[in-house]
């Protein structure tokens, strides 16, 4: 049996067959010819930054020799910290994650390293490499699963956001078994969990639950800012105290909008407009954000009026919302609802706005929004826009923007959506060209391709 391959003897083959000394082969790869000679004896193991050394050196591509590092030092020999941890964080810089996934197995019954892979997933996470502090959270929460511990349900929100997809299926999926978790949270961390939960669920149209986040964190957010007030020191959450508390009544009138209770959005509306219990003096932060909310509070008790019927508003609405670029698009989707409600002509502002109607990442002032809640309401949107032109006779326009929903919902697996455009096509079937039956028949049948997986996923599990 042919001996087992090594690093020390692929660089043992290299420098006699390049002619060079262990002097030479140390100038060339930088390495201190000392140095190099007690590895290539097997006095000291290669440590990760000798190895990337010899490897260019070498005139290979980078991390080529990972997997057999993996093999000579952890597999065979001591799984020192000291080699695990910059292993992996060169795994994930290069993006080698079944390397990543190698070495988790082999370390992962050592207990005493879970702190440290935990740490190293926290880094990770912090500079984007999601997916490779992903396989050190599975790893750390599978060691505690049966544990109550802060750092078992810090995991599960980093992996609840992680893998938060274009797929509602999993969206749902991924926010249930994550609810579980949040009390288990620092207080502080509690506050950002509940805010993406309320989110995901709002983007799935979950609103009895949207509604409970958004109770929860109205309750959790003002116990800890008058605890906050009192000057005891704690861990403070990613935004100001202040933008928790806002966001919870933002939420409910988001809830009673969607259930058609108007004048208690409107209610909930004045309490993020209309600001009096903060106590000066603020923050520079706190200060934006308090400025965001009474700008969606003043839109949004705009779009509620519209909503319940005053459509005598929409003039000084879009006038309002004309010059604040982050306003327009949440406002022509309210405006395209109550215009399909109320059989209101509204060409003048789709034409003033022509420009908003294809999608777009949505910003305020204070970041970026959810994707997910983004990707639900530009799908209901194009809803909206084909109901609009199917009603007057614009068949063109109208089975266009129905044909973008649909696919628009397939792609994010939205059976909400896909069962509106359903009954919009059907509708107006009789009036659609071949060739919009034609693509819609396909998406149709991509619907039902993935509604046969998904019952084949289920069966199999039973």
């Amino acid at each position: 049996m042919e001996p087992a391959p090594t690093i020390l003897a692929e660089m043992e083959e290299y420098i006699r067959r390049e002619g060079l000394s262990i002097s030479q082969f140390a100038e060339r790869s930088g390495i201190h010819s000392g140095t190099l000679s007690n590895m290539l004896h097997g006095r000291r193991p290669i440590a990760m930054q000798q190895l990337d050394r010899v490897t260019r050196a070498m005139g290979l591509a980078e991390g080529y020799y990972y997997d057999l590092y993996i093999d000579n030092y952890i597999v065979d020999g001591s799984s020192d910290w000291r080699r695990v941890g910059p292993l992996l964080q060169r795994c994930a810089e290069l993006g080698k994650l079944d390397s990543i996934r190698r070495v988790v197995r082999i370390v992962t019954d050592n207990l005493s390293y879970l702190p440290a892979l935990f740490d190293r997933a926290e880094e990770l996470y912090v500079k984007g490499r999601s997916e490779a502090a992903a396989l050190l959270y599975e790893c750390v929460a599978e060691s505690e699963k049966y544990q109550h511990s802060e750092r078992l349900a810090l995991c599960q929100y980093r992996l609840f956001r992680i893998r938060l997809c274009d797929n509602q299926d999993t969206n749902l999926r991924i926010a249930n078994q994550f609810e579980s978790y949040v009390e288990r949270l620092d207080e502080a961390d509690q506050l950002d969990a509940l805010k993406h939960l309320a989110d995901v669920f709002a983007s799935l149209h979950c609103w009895h639950k949207v509604d409970e986040m958004a109770e929860r964190l109205g309750q959790k957010s003002d116990a800890q800012y008058k605890y906050w007030k009192k000057g005891k020191n704690q861990k403070q959450p990613t935004r100001p105290l202040i933008y928790y508390i806002l966001y919870a009544y933002l939420l409910r009138s988001l809830v009673c909008d969607e259930c058609g209770n108007y004048q208690k959005a409107i209610y909930y509306a004045s309490l993020y407009t209309h600001i009096n219990w903060i106590e000066n003096p603020v923050s520079e932060e706190e200060s934006r954000v308090i400025e965001q909310f009474k700008e969606w509070g003043t839109a949004n008790t705009y779009l509620y009026r519209l909503m319940s019927g005053e459509l005598e508003v929409l003039p000084e609405y879009v006038n309002y919302v004309e010059s604040r670029e982050n306003e327009i698009f949440p406002a022509l989707f309210k405006i395209m609802q109550a215009a399909n409600r109320y059989g209101a002509n509204v060409d003048d502002i789709l034409l003033k706005f022509n420009s908003h109607l294809s999608y777009r990442e949505q910003h305020s002032r204070l970041g970026k929004f959810n994707r997910q809640l983004t990707d639900d309401r530009y799908t209901r949107f194009l809803i909206e826009l084909a109901t609009y032109y199917l009603k007057h006779e614009r068949f063109e326009s109208g089975f266009n923007y129905l044909m973008g929903s649909l696919e628009s919902s397939v792609k994010i697996k939205s059976d909400y959506n896909i069962v509106r455009c359903v009954g919009l096509f059907e509708k107006y079937r009789s009036v659609a060209l071949q060739e919009q039956t034609n693509l819609y028949t396909n998406l149709i049948g991509e619907v039902h391709r993935t509604n046969e997986e998904k019952d084949s996923y289920v069966v199999s599990l039973g």
